[in-house]
């Protein structure tokens, strides 16, 4: 096994992509590699099968061109070794023109694309070039995704942040607007939280938190949207549902929180960890965002004020307390830092 080094030319930016070029035929390795050297690639070359799967076990390799029929070598049964083995790595395959059933199959098993023999430098360049451009691109996608990912995950417990919270429910709502559809807003808070964190700590604290937000998601639907809304604080947007169901909904998850185990509850109050549970409904208890999410936050509030570990919806409109005492501005609570 040979190898070329080459640092900064190429197609590359940074570091140069790393090759392994396998073939039986030593004309082949020294022209291919000599050619994609000039290129700025980093390359190394295997003359046989087994060499070039103790080549690719090692590991490193962003692109591996082989020839399939190398002597005492199963075509189709080297690629499938080499993709399970490496499945990050593209597989490009050398064949002659005789063989371009064999190269079809093999794109079938996951080859990226077919270079035939005799070569062409320009052809070699470009599917080369192509194939790392192809993997850069979408490294850049996944990086993006993930960027996007970041803006919208609160890090602790991997629900919606608070931000992105009230960018769905506007648009939820806007949707229940306009085609006079039901909505419902559900406020959680964690019971004597800060009694829990202080005896424990606040690294049990937020494995709590994290069970809690497990328990919220798996309990609900995919069309649910679950944010966490503030430290202790969780908040639900559920589509296509009225007052009375939501309560049976929070219900079940009151239900579910006081029935998990969490370490070091023994010391609460009611030797549980447990949740309030506020909810509003549109349009029966409001028709903006504001309005909705001041109703629910007066709901969770009267959870509180009746004993917690329990369900409280909005009142109706004509029996609708003031504000006093109340957090009537949830909506404009800061966006939560990760705990």
């Amino acid at each position: 096994m040979s190898e070329h080094n080459a640092r900064g030319a190429g197609h590359v930016e940074f570091e140069p992509a790393s090759l392994l070029i396998a073939d039986s035929d030593p004309t082949v390795l020294d022209f291919l590699s000599g050619v994609l050297h000039d290129e700025g690639y980093e390359v190394t070359t295997a003359s046989g099968s087994q060499e070039a799967l103790k080549a690719v076990r090692e590991g490193g390799f962003q692109l591996l061109l082989t020839d399939l029929n190398m002597p005492g070598t199963d075509a189709l049964s080297l690629l499938r070794a080499l993709r399970e083995m490496a499945p990050e790595c593209d597989v490009v395959v050398l064949t002659p023109y005789a063989g371009m059933e064999t190269a079809v199959e093999a794109m079938k098993l996951g080859a990226v694309d077919y270079i035939t023999k005799p070569f062409h430098v320009d052809h070699v360049r470009i599917v080369v070039a192509k194939t790392l451009d192809r993997r850069r691109l979408q490294r850049l996608a996944h990086d993006g995704e993930s960027y996007k990912r970041l803006s919208r995950v609160d890090g602790l417990t991997e629900l919606y942040n608070h931000k992105f919270f009230h960018q769905l429910l506007d648009a939820e709502l806007e949707r229940a607007q306009r085609y006079d559809r039901n909505l419902a807003i559900l406020m959680f808070d964690i019971d004597h939280f800060k009694i829990y964190n202080d005896a424990n700590g606040h690294p049990i604290g937020d494995l709590a938190l994290q069970k809690i937000g497990s328990i919220l998601t798996n309990a609900t639907r995919r069309c649910d949207y679950i944010g966490r809304y503030g430290g202790e604080e969780f908040a639900m947007i559920v589509p296509e549902t009225d007052k009375q169901i939501a309560v049976r909904i929070a219900e079940r998850l009151r239900k579910a929180v006081q029935d998990a185990e969490f370490q070091g509850e023994s010391m609460m109050p009611t030797g549980r960890l447990t949740i309030s549970v506020g909810v509003s409904a549109y349009p029966d208890d409001g028709r903006t965002k504001r309005e909705l999410l001041a109703q629910a936050d007066r709901a969770l509030y009267r959870a509180k004020q009746e004993g917690r570990n329990r369900v409280c919806p909005a009142p109706d409109a004509a029996s609708s307390p003031d504000d006093s005492g109340v957090n009537a501005k949830a909506f404009d609570r800061p966006p939560l830092q990760s705990a």
